[in-house]
């Protein structure tokens, strides 16, 4: 039986609701692209976020350090110190590059400079010794990696130290730099979220008071009558919902022409992420938030806004 009158109850806030939402349109539409325009903010923190998560891990994948070998040192003890390396729990990879690939490389890299070839030529061997090219989940950890490799005084088995240099302590200033520019992003990034969020709640709220305000006659007289709180209350926050899932649908929809206008001078412009396909990738995952944060907006907004101008 309580459960038959609760949900009774239910549908009439519910088309209460709806009623109040077709009743205002004006202001019903004000607060549509009053929400529209929030939604497209946050919605546009999320493709921001995309491209500043893309560029982070590129400037990651950027950074490493290199531990140089002598020439004679074997190579079962540096397979040996690789896989010693990969248990740490800092380090993401481990790529080990021998005698011959190193030799390869520096010829790449100086191709154009025949007077370094020249002089490599004359050599006649090969002067450079095997590396190990190791990558951290987060540059804040390089520091221990290096440090891990100093204090072990690594030795070949006949009891010879077979590392000639980390070049980590060469490019420590760069490495500390782009770690303070990643938390200094995260942290922007949170801080401007939550402040378009409590942006978004102030507005709709302002334009839920414009409603109860137009409306006061009619809770005047719900109240004189005997109406309980939650019935007063409830259909107030239907109507923010409402303006919520239709402003977040929208919102959603008008993201497609514009990712696609987008796409390409973003692809070009932002280390190859293309937002249409970004959003075409992550569709449902950016409807869901863009769809909740509305509802949640207009349903937290009306419930403030209800509770403060009615006093209930």
């Amino acid at each position: 039986m309580e459960k038959i009158e609760f949900k009774t109850k239910l549908k009439r806030v519910i088309k209460a609701g709806f009623f109040n939402f077709w009743r205002s349109g004006y202001i019903s539409f004000a607060s549509i692209l009053v929400m529209i325009i929030t939604l497209s903010v946050i919605g546009g923190v999320i493709f921001i976020g995309a491209v500043l998560n893309i560029t982070m891990a590129e400037l990651r994948n950027k950074v490493d350090i290199n531990v140089y070998f002598i020439t004679t040192a074997p190579e079962n003890d540096i397979l040996s110190l690789k896989t010693k390396i990969e248990t740490l729990p800092e380090v993401s990879s481990v790529e080990y590059i021998n005698r011959e690939q190193a030799l390869d490389n520096f010829r790449l890299r100086h191709e154009n400079d025949q007077i370094t070839i020249q002089a490599l030529e004359e050599l006649g061997d090969n002067p450079l010794g095997a590396v190990l090219n190791i990558k951290a989940k987060e540059p804040s950890q390089y520091e221990g990696i290096a440090n891990f490799l100093n204090e072990e005084n690594i030795l070949s088995s006949q009891g010879q130290k077979i590392i000639d240099k980390i070049n980590y302590f060469e490019n420590r200033t760069a490495i500390d730099k782009l770690s303070r520019i990643v938390n200094s992003v995260e942290n922007l990034g949170l801080v401007t979220s939550l402040a378009l969020v409590i942006v978004s709640i102030i507005i709709t709220f302002n334009t839920v008071r414009l409603t109860i305000y137009i409306s006061r006659e009619e809770i005047s007289v719900m109240q004189l009558v005997g109406a309980s709180k939650n019935y007063v209350k409830g259909p107030f926050v239907a109507t923010g919902i409402l303006v919520g899932l239709i402003s977040g649908l929208v919102t959603t929809i008008l993201f497609f022409p514009i990712c696609y206008w987008l796409g390409n001078t973003t692809q070009n412009f932002f280390i190859g992420l293309n937002v249409f396909d970004y959003y075409i990738g992550n569709f449902f995952q950016i409807a869901f938030i863009i769809i909740f944060s509305g509802v949640a907006i207009g349903a937290v907004s009306s419930f403030l806004a209800v509770r403060k101008y009615l006093k209930l």
